[in-house]
């Protein structure tokens, strides 16, 4: 189900409208003198530090797992989103860094384009939270691997990054933060504190948050829709960190996270020791994230978009409004050579990231003169089919159906046949097979459309102007970001 159709359905708040409602919440006490000293230890600018007077008066918030580099293009498309819509109601912009998350596979990755080629750096992680993940064993490699990026100074700012998480937040920093980016790390000590109240109250009724989202899983199943959270019996929303991150079960009065049990006031002890250490599992992360921030507007992706759906009960109970939702800027962004072949053949770019190859073979199709023929052709004999139809149908009414159905059979065969003819001029044409390889690395590249491999670093480090192409950009939508 379509996010716009799904927030009909379930009457989810959305909009300027919905957004401006939702301004001057109050978050936690403790917040803006824990948040300054995290980005004072971070070393923020002093553009990104002024922002916090912003925040007692709402936050749009985003978030994205600590990928490398800044992650994939998204993640700079959810903070320009956040930072736009920030602007319109003059609240702050806040990027939740996913540092609690374990899986690794998400992030231990980067891919560049270099000089035409994929290049794809491979750290070899441990199942841990992003936040427990020291860089100093990859610091070496990431340098060798970025090259002479690694001693620009905003990179070399961000390597400076004692874990995985901060690398992250820093990057964000330098390349956001005069916009107004604040980044916020739930496991960093000076942040990290200002869940426990909202830890200590999913302990004392383990199992209410689950329910919730099992009831509102069966209402949205019931309008149609496929609702991708779900509680098994006894699983709760909380995650429980030793030498793995495990989620917690509770049955019979007790806690289990798999290999061993645990009481309540063990739990409640060992929260008060380390918070880092108890950590709310999708279900609940962004119950516990407008619990602490002044959330006003939530910034999501498609499937983000579904799962907080389903929490609207968690929510409730609560007592927390669910914030605007609004989907994330899509971009795309086309240096100097990929300008030139979408244009000589007339290429929309969205159309090649939805189909690719196909899409390539329509926009050549149109171009060379001997297949302009060929299909004048083949309308000639579709129109004649058509005729004869008619015809067939004067003669007797109940062989249409069937004289339909052969129009229908000829057309068909006829595309299979054109897309043959177009494969073979392609692979015998050296110039249409580069430019379209060439695509593909640019726009699709490792087969995934380009927002969701190449960080938007990689553009900004390459061309001055693609900061300021992405601050113009529409701050939700589809946005094709030209650049060189």
């Amino acid at each position: 189900m379509e996010p716009a159709l799904l927030a009909r359905l379930l009457g989810l708040p959305q909009g300027m409208e919905a957004l401006r409602e939702r301004m001057g919440r109050v978050g936690h006490p403790g917040l803006l003198p824990a948040l300054s000293a995290y980005l004072k230890r971070l070393g923020a600018p002093e553009e990104a530090r002024r922002f916090l007077e912003r925040l007692p008066q709402g936050a749009v918030v985003t978030g994205q797992q600590a990928g490398l580099l800044g992650g994939p293009a998204l993640t700079f498309y959810k903070a320009h989103s956040a930072l736009s819509l920030a602007g319109e109601v003059g609240g702050a912009a806040v990027f939740w860094v996913a540092s609690q998350d374990h899986d690794v596979e998400e992030v231990r990755h980067l891919h560049l384009l270099w000089e035409e080629e994929v290049r794809t750096l491979s750290l070899p992680l441990p199942p841990l939270p992003a936040g427990r993940l020291s860089l100093e064993p990859h610091r070496e490699r990431l340098r060798e691997f970025l090259g002479p990026w690694a001693r620009e100074a905003r990179v070399a700012y961000a390597l400076e990054g004692r874990t995985l998480a901060e690398f992250f937040a820093r990057l964000l920093l330098a390349f956001l933060g005069e916009r107004g980016l604040l980044p916020f790390d739930p496991m960093a000590e000076e942040l990290a504190p200002l869940f426990q109240e909202a830890l200590e109250r999913e302990l004392s009724d383990p199992l209410a948050s689950a329910e919730a989202i099992n009831q509102e899983a069966e209402r949205i199943r019931s309008l149609g829709g496929k609702p991708p959270l779900g509680r098994k019996p006894g699983a709760t929303n909380l995650f429980l960190e030793t030498d793995a991150r495990r989620l917690l079960h509770y049955e019979g009065g007790v806690f289990h996270d798999g290999v061993r049990t645990y009481t309540r006031k063990e739990l409640l002890e060992l929260l008060r020791t380390d918070p880092t250490r108890l950590t709310p599992a999708a279900g609940l992360r962004p119950i516990f994230q407008d619990l602490v921030l002044p959330t006003a507007g939530f910034v999501v992706g498609p499937n983000e978009f579904r799962y907080v759906a389903e929490l609207t009960r968690v929510y409730g109970l609560y007592g927390l409004p669910v914030p605007a939702l609004f989907l994330r800027l899509q971009g795309v962004v086309l240096e100097p050579p990929v300008v030139r072949i979408l244009g000589r053949y007339a290429l929309d770019p969205w159309a090649f990231l939805a189909r690719g190859e196909e899409a390539f073979l329509d926009a050549v199709r149109k171009t060379l003169e001997e297949f302009r023929q060929l299909e004048e052709d083949l309308a000639r004999l579709l129109a004649q089919a058509e005729a004869l139809a008619e015809r067939a149908k004067a003669l007797e009414p109940t062989l249409e159906r069937p004289f339909r159905r052969y129009r229908a059979r000829l057309q068909g065969e006829g595309e299979r046949l054109w897309r043959k003819l177009l494969r073979a001029r392609l692979h015998r044409d050296g110039v249409l097979l580069h430019h379209l390889e060439r695509l593909k690395r640019h726009l699709l590249p490792l087969g995934l459309p380009q927002e969701r491999v190449f960080p938007f670093a990689m553009y900004a480090l390459r061309h001055p102007e693609a900061l300021r192409r992405l601050e113009e950009a529409p701050g939700y939508g589809r946005a094709v970001l030209t650049l060189g």
